[in-house]
């Protein structure tokens, strides 16, 4: 899909010439278009290969249901509303749990649960994680990786218990003694902050829960399509054109000026601003670096359901040491049965299933079958595979990322978000956050 011209072999005048180009039309994407806007940007032009706006953000709607890619949760006061608060309107609010599965085949609290994860292991087991905590706070003089920062904050014995461990490899694709701290910490930060004792006795401690000061909401019923298409609209408004589902060829700079050619237009602006994954960039660019940078390729499983599910969170993390699975999510919490059923997706890191989307539900049938969940008629209705859903930080990543968007800026391109920068950014907040501290600071800049 396209809604601009094509301009041609090459550019004849300053009119055919855009003030900025964005690779993206991700959440990264379409923020940094409002920021140029606000920063006196007319003509912004925005190009992915995806035919959809949204990035990663993609839904399907299959037989009367609509599922998504994930789990993705909004706020009412989140950052991207400052940039779109014409969206407010259209998401649906919601009141989501969250709950996991434990090797001991209990669905309990996620991320801990001290009734399950601690006083259940008896006194025995008790005393074992007070003795590992110790044992690593005492002797670990030096955290190198994720499994080290999560035994240095909860110890050996309690990250096999809870299933932690478990369920960090099935998040991060390797197992966590091979993956990078600086990922740890940016990914896995609640651990720190929940094995810290004070909070810990407020666990233990009645106390009047807070919840959170903000509703909670979730993309419209019929889709992500339908949320960032009003985005979208504010943004053609102010300037903004875009080209959906064309195949970028290649980028080159002309002097001060980017010229980026597709299968279907040539596009040419003083500015050019990247969200794409840093090695396609690269690639476009006709740099000769391959920076190694692997992310996860997902596979999403689309269920619908009638029967007895065993249990009732809408989200549910797999901290089994067993199952490819790592998390579902109940649409259908969130938006209703369709024709008296539930409906859900799961996450399977495509790896963990041998990249085969039969033997990801194969796998989860049994799995949930054997802990008795989702007991009752299971249909599968769907699936879809993501490749580079999310980065992975092995083999001290976050230096070659260093040097990789290095040659991006010599070349002139900005590079930054989830995809452009590998910076793992769970949640639109961060993300809308990320792309106005990369634009701002050239608010002076000419444009």
């Amino acid at each position: 899909m396209t809604e601009s011209p094509d301009f041609g072999a090459s550019p004849g005048t300053d009119d055919d010439v855009f003030d900025a180009i964005i690779l993206g039309a991700g959440i990264t994407g379409l923020v940094s278009a409002s920021v140029l806007h606000d920063l006196g940007c007319r003509k912004i032009a925005v190009l992915d290969e995806f035919g959809n706006l949204g990035g990663n953000h993609i839904d399907r709607s299959i037989n009367g249901y609509t599922f998504d890619i994930g789990s993705l949760i909004f706020q009412d006061d989140s950052p991207l509303l400052d940039h779109f608060p014409e969206l407010l309107e259209h998401y649906v609010p919601i009141m989501p749990t969250w709950g996991k599965l434990t090797p001991q085949a209990v669905v309990t609290s996620y991320p801990l649960s001290i009734k399950d994860d601690i006083i259940r292991s008896g006194a025995w087991g008790i005393f074992r994680i007070a003795l590992s905590v110790a044992i690593s706070r005492l002797f670990r003089r030096k955290i190198g990786n994720a499994r080290e920062f999560a035994q240095y904050w909860i110890g050996d014995y309690l990250l096999r218990r809870s299933g932690l461990e478990s369920y960090m490899k099935r998040f991060f694709g390797v197992p966590a003694d091979g993956v990078d701290l600086e990922f740890a910490e940016k990914r896995m930060l609640w651990i720190k902050e929940h094995a810290r004792p004070r909070v810990l006795l407020r666990y233990v401690r009645r106390h009047r829960a807070t919840g959170p000061t903000n509703r909670q909401l979730a993309r419209p019923r019929a889709g992500f399509t339908a949320l960032y298409e009003v985005a979208a609209g504010t943004l053609r408004q102010r300037g903004t054109v875009f080209h959906l589902g064309q195949q970028i060829a290649s980028i080159t700079r002309r002097g001060t000026r980017f010229e980026v050619l597709t299968d279907r237009s040539r596009v040419t602006a003083r500015r050019l601003i990247s969200t794409i994954p840093i090695d396609r960039a690269l690639e476009l660019c006709g740099i000769r670096e391959d920076p190694h940078l692997p992310s996860v390729t997902l596979i999403s499983l689309y269920f619908s359901f009638s029967g007895h599910r065993g249990f009732d969170c809408s989200i549910l993390y797999n901290f089994a040491h067993d199952g490819a699975w790592k998390r579902l999510t109940m649409y259908s919490d969130f938006y209703g049965h369709v024709d008296g059923r539930e409906y859900f997706g799961v996450e399977v890191i495509a790896a963990h299933a041998g990249n085969c989307v039969s033997t990801a539900e194969q796998d989860f049938r049994a799995h949930v079958a054997k802990n008795r969940l989702f007991v009752g008629d299971l249909i599968c209705e769907g699936s879809q595979v993501v490749p580079c859903a999310y980065p992975i930080y092995t083999e001290r990543a976050h230096q070659r990322v260093s040097r990789a968007l290095s040659r991006l800026r010599d070349f002139g391109i900005e590079s930054f978000g989830r995809q452009g920068g590998f910076d793992y950014q769970p949640t639109a907040r961060v993300s809308t956050l990320n792309a106005a501290a990369h634009l701002m600071p050239t608010a002076n800049a000419k444009v």
